[in-house]
């Protein structure tokens, strides 16, 4: 088990868990009570910081309840935070634009992160012809 170096920006914030046997995702939870506007943008502070391992990296994105319950998209669509963010006033943020009016309290979950390797180094090999069997095109599943 890989043990990750956490500081808690604020001691009021809620402890990282996992929800039990869910997923292996972790809830991220704002660390401030924030107003926003429709069509305003706002850096969240989530109030940690981590040391990830060399070579991992965190990936952030919103919980399925986050446009529902308040009306913000993460505007980077998925967050990288690579094992170089790593000092004592690197906290980890989250980018939002409200489409409407709204209210995050203190420690409400607005967002998710899970820890993944680095990708591996690969290179690239030209071709004319991939070989596989041709799907549709972009878009051509699940349409009925």
């Amino acid at each position: 088990m890989e043990q990750i170096k956490i500081k808690y920006f604020d001691s009021e914030i809620e402890k990282l868990c996992y929800i039990g046997g869910k997923s292996d995702w972790i809830d991220l939870r704002a660390a401030q009570d924030i107003d926003m506007k429709a069509g305003e943008f706002r850096l969240i502070p989530l109030g940690i910081g981590m040391k990830l391992p060399e070579g991992y990296e965190a990936h952030v994105v919103p919980r399925s309840s986050t446009f529902k319950n308040f009306g913000i998209l993460q505007t980077n669509s998925c967050g990288i935070i690579d094992e170089t963010y790593c000092g004592d006033h690197d906290q980890w943020h989250f980018p939002a634009y409200a489409v409407r009016d709204t209210q995050i309290h203190k420690n409400d979950r607005i967002c998710q992160f899970r820890i993944m390797e680095h990708q591996p180094v690969i290179s690239f090999i030209e071709t004319d012809c991939l070989d596989g069997t041709d799907r549709g095109g972009f878009g051509s599943t699940g349409t009925k």
